[in-house]
């Protein structure tokens, strides 16, 4: 069995306590050769930590390494497509972090470069690789006529699961120009992202494409995969600080969205989907506690005029190990990934559409 050999660009949390855990346990496929990050102390003490000689704080470093197979891109959103573009270019198979990209021009920039490249771009969207969903998938095709669907996320700050759980090496040490440098740069993209959607940018939507970018892609991707892109946006709401709405018009029924996030410690997705004689339902808990159950649920009527409900855990395991698995099986037999940069720009579709009503 081919190892292929990862470099890591970002070390902070989510490659900390997800990425970094899930490609140790999978040390026959996966092995970890170089890092980097702006933090000088963040590479060294994860360095440390995990064993990994190479450290840098330029990526372009990393990059330029002959004996490195694949990338993660895990460093913050605003520099995703930039870091991206240049793994590519130098390339290495590529697994980022949702969000992709911030605009619709990265990525198509992204689609472009992959198939010039021929190499493996894969989205960071971990909730499509777990059993209990790929599980869903499969029984949404026998339900019958879908009736309603409805996609739910509201939970707490992520700080809400992460402190009690988990130790984490914090970049304290990133000068503040540079730090000022990465908040101009993400609200530069942000203003064009919101450009593209309303053909102006509009300063009070920021935090609303943020919310999108940050949440709510884990959520309408998923929906995409289960029930097929919608055939248009039907309303789309902002409400009472990082509360959305939305309807999601399937023709035949309508997809019900709703999120938002608070200082309750508690952890609320799943996705719903109605038949006339059965219930599909996916639970999904914090993805900081690693290998927490996802559950489906299905409820449906017995044949003596009553009610059957029954609650699966196809596997156990955790869904950053499903979707680094899956990403091991697309380079090594030259797959394309069902979360590619081409299926990532849907949910950029939809925000712009969710934007029009938002304005």
């Amino acid at each position: 069995m081919k190892q292929l050999r990862v470099g890591i660009i970002g070390c902070g949390e989510v490659t900390q306590i997800a990425h970094l855990p899930s490609l140790r346990q999978l040390a026959g496929q996966f092995a970890v050769t170089a890092l980097c990050d702006v933090s000088e102390h963040v590479v060294q003490t994860v360095g440390e930590q995990w064993q990994v000689a190479r450290r840098f704080r330029d990526e372009r470093e990393l990059l330029a390494l002959d004996d490195l197979d694949a990338v993660l891109v895990a460093n913050p959103d605003a520099y995703h497509a930039e870091s991206a573009l240049a793994a590519i270019a130098a390339g290495k198979h590529v697994l980022i972090e949702k969000p992709m990209c911030m605009t619709l021009r990265e990525a198509d920039a992204l689609r472009a470069a992959q198939e010039r490249a021929g190499v493996v771009v894969q989205v960071g969207y971990m909730r499509r690789y777990a059993p209990a969903f790929v599980e869903a998938c499969r029984l949404i095709p026998e339900l019958g006529p879908v009736r309603l669907a409805r996609v739910h996320d509201v939970l707490g700050w992520n700080a809400l699961f992460i402190k009690p759980t988990s130790s984490v090496v914090r970049g304290d040490d990133v000068p503040p120009d540079l730090r000022a440098e990465g908040q101009a740069r993400r609200e530069r993209l942000l203003d064009e992202a919101i450009g593209e959607a309303l053909g102006e940018a509009h300063e009070g939507l920021r935090g609303v494409y943020g919310l999108l970018l940050g949440l709510s892609t884990h959520d309408l991707s998923a929906m995409r995969e289960l029930l097929g892109m919608p055939k248009r946006v039907l309303s789309a709401t902002q409400r009472g600080g990082l509360y959305l709405t939305a309807t999601f018009d399937y023709g035949d029924f309508v997809c019900q969205f709703e999120t938002g996030i608070n200082a309750i410690p508690r952890f609320d997705a799943h996705l719903e989907v109605y038949g006339e004689q059965r219930i599909v339902r996916v639970q999904y808990d914090t993805p900081y506690v690693r290998n927490l159950p996802i559950r489906l649920s299905i409820v449906e009527a017995n044949d003596r005029g009553g009610v059957v409900e029954r609650c699966e855990h196809p596997a156990w395991g955790d869904p950053f190990v499903a979707e680094w698995q899956a990403f091991y099986t697309n380079v090594v037999e030259g797959r394309q990934p069902k979360t590619s940069p081409a299926d990532f720009r849907h949910d950029l579709e939809l925000f712009r559409d969710m934007l029009a009503f938002m304005r």
